[in-house]
């Protein structure tokens, strides 16, 4: 039987649409109502940064902001799929290159908080 890598990247998606659909709305949620103002000083953008720069706060954002990306990556190769585009190799490489990508400068700038 060939070894295949569509296991990992299946639950990368499965993951990332987990987080998606009950993470992020949170996450955008809070971050409005900050940016207006609404929250208490420990939801306010100095709380928000110092939950970030904390090592558990780095590893949640990492986790949110990886599996969303390769979750986006995933559906867009299968929506691209569904359109007709048959590059299905082409399509895969660009699309978790970018989801790579975008995984190490999450790393990268959260390392700098």
């Amino acid at each position: 039987m060939a070894r295949s890598n569509k296991p990992m990247v299946w639950s990368l998606f499965a993951a990332g649409g987990t987080v998606a659909a009950f993470v992020m709305p949170v996450l955008m949620l809070l971050t409005i109502m900050a940016g207006y103002g609404q929250l208490t000083d420990s939801l306010g953008y100095e709380g928000m940064k110092s939950f970030a720069s904390g090592w558990m706060g780095k590893l949640f954002l990492l986790v949110v902001i990886v599996t969303c990306l390769w979750h986006a990556a995933h559906r867009a190769r299968t929506a691209l799929h569904g359109l007709g585009l048959r590059a299905d190799k082409a399509v895969a490489v660009i699309g978790y290159g970018i989801a790579s990508l975008g995984s190490l400068l999450a790393v990268f700038y959260l390392l700098r908080i």
